[in-house]
């Protein structure tokens, strides 16, 4: 098992990582790393939303360590220092959002074969929520599972919507499929918002932050994504939406100011979970992981009290 880079001067987390490539069924190199912890009352999965990498897990897994809990985080394909499809490697892209499985699976051997600590749970931001809820969805090994902002359903309008359905078969004739989507920019988005403008967190810090990482190693930006890739999100956040809720507690966080994902689909969802609350992020915006400190505390206090909860 290789080690892998991983960018400790930037990340601010635990003291004691390990970086590990991957290869996947179909032969993706991705990247993980384990934030192993001794007495560890178990292990979180860190699921990142698209453009993210394990980086920006650190601070997260910091949290988590000190509440008890171990933890490993995933650069999907396509972003972080996974394998990128593209020859414009800016642009993220997916063929099948079931490839973000392969992914999962991999970084589930990496789990066992490191034997990180049991009970395991899951905590999936944006894009890593819905990949995390098709695979609550299937045959899995977590316990209970946390969401922040979770991409359940994406910000278009109806119109918008249709408007992807009867475009996409015809730039996939024309064999467009993997150019950036109209409206997205090839830059990474804190390096083209100013703070007072991001949608992603009311917290300057926690901006400067994340903006950082990406200026001390551009390899792990991320621009928009191709059309490709908002054709099968559109695609399987409408499959995710037909499947019933998964019989695990889970526990959701939705920020009053979240502007990026479809709130009334994430507001539905958790209606129809039985097992499972929704808590309303006051000032919040898209990154709850990344807030102020309070609303940071108060994240990690409720998602731990979950999990304390579950141990089985």
């Amino acid at each position: 098992m290789e080690r892998a880079p991983y960018f400790d001067e930037v990340a601010k987390g635990p003291a004691h990582s390990e970086a590990y490539w991957l290869d996947t069924a179909d032969g993706v190199r991705i990247r993980a790393c384990l934030w192993p912890l001794e007495d560890a009352k178990g292990t979180v999965f860190l699921l990142p939303g698209r453009t993210e990498c394990i980086e920006k897990y650190a601070n997260g897994a910091k949290d988590l360590a000190e509440r008890g809990y171990a933890s490993l985080a995933i650069d999907w394909r396509g972003q972080g220092l996974a394998d990128r499809a593209l020859k414009d490697p800016q642009i993220g892209h997916v063929e099948d959002f079931a490839d973000y499985l392969r992914d999962l699976d991999a970084v589930i051997g990496l789990a066992k074969a490191k034997a990180m600590p049991e009970p395991w749970f899951l905590m999936g931001h944006s894009m890593g929520g819905c990949i995390g809820l098709r695979a609550l969805a299937q045959d899995h090994p977590f316990n209970a599972a946390g969401f922040s902002g979770p991409m359940w359903g994406i910000g278009l309008t109806g119109l918008q919507k249709a408007l992807v359905r009867f475009i996409a078969p015809v730039i996939a004739f024309f064999g467009l499929s993997h150019l950036r989507a109209a409206g997205t920019k090839r830059a990474t988005y804190m390096l083209w918002h100013d703070f007072e403008d991001n949608l992603l967190t009311s917290d300057r810090q926690m901006w400067d932050h994340m903006r950082d990482q990406v200026i001390a190693h551009p390899e792990l930006g991320l621009g928009g994504p191709s059309t490709k890739w908002v054709t099968e999100a559109l695609r399987e956040t409408e499959a995710l939406d037909t499947l019933p809720s998964p019989e695990i507690p889970a526990i959701c966080f939705l920020g009053t100011d979240e502007k990026i994902v479809n709130n009334d689909t994430v507001r539905k969802r958790m209606a129809r979970w039985p097992d499972a609350e929704l808590i309303p992020v006051k000032g919040g915006r898209h990154e709850t992981p990344m807030e102020t400190d309070a609303t940071r505390a108060m994240f990690y206090d409720r998602l731990v009290a979950l999990f304390d909860a579950a141990q089985g």
